[in-house]
């Protein structure tokens, strides 16, 4: 091979080089600006503004402390952008018993205007929990302004926890004197039994009033 020709090619084989090399360079810096785009403005700027709030529920009387001393509950809120997520947990409950969660005006009867939010079931270990995701902090409220009934904007801060079926309180011994189950409206068919967790601890204002998105 001539000198000129071994030259030529040399620089041929050059110049491919650094085209491959910098479309490599591009390619990679395109991935990073891409990267660092979706950081800021996806989950991780998300993450970074969430607060969480988490509070008691206790029992609702003492004779639910009494028939059941270990009763308990938890809910934690974590805020979000559009809206938040709670999950509450409760423990000591008998086992295999359904239980109905509502967001409620007034932790204690006569409740008020009430948000029928989730089931909650106990298993085995009288535990159990319902994550559900909505608004639940210090925005939370019912309006009517028309219709079978009507009401000015009402705030909903507390929770409350009922017994899905009426008997079990009864059969626990947890409504002293009653001789028939005590039948409530807070289930999917208006015929729950007592409540038996709430938020009534929070005297001034629900729980929910001190969550802020």
């Amino acid at each position: 091979m001539t000198e000129a020709r071994h030259s030529k090619l040399t620089g041929r084989l050059f110049r491919r080089t650094l085209a491959v090399t910098a479309a490599a360079g591009a390619v990679a810096l395109a991935a990073g600006l891409t990267a660092a785009a979706g950081t800021t403005g996806g989950a991780g700027a998300h993450a970074g503004t969430a607060q969480t709030f988490s509070f008691k529920l206790r029992p609702s009387s003492s004779a639910i402390s009494a028939c059941l001393p270990n009763a308990s509950g938890r809910a934690t809120i974590t805020t979000g952008r559009l809206n938040d997520i709670m999950k509450v947990t409760v423990s000591g409950m008998p086992a295999g018993t359904g239980f109905d969660l509502f967001v409620i005006q007034q932790p204690t009867a006569p409740f008020g205007v009430s948000w029928y939010q989730s089931d909650v079931q106990a298993g085995s270990t009288g535990r159990g929990s319902a994550t559900v995701q909505g608004i639940f902090d210090a925005e939370t409220f019912s309006v009517s302004p028309g219709g079978t009934v009507t009401f000015a904007s009402t705030h909903q801060f507390h929770l409350g926890l009922w017994f899905d079926n009426p008997q079990t309180p009864f059969n626990l011994g947890c409504e002293p004197g009653a001789t028939s189950p005590i039948v409530t409206p807070f289930n999917g068919e208006q015929n729950a039994g007592i409540q038996v967790l709430n938020t009534a601890q929070f005297v001034k204002n629900g729980p929910l009033a001190h969550v802020h998105r």
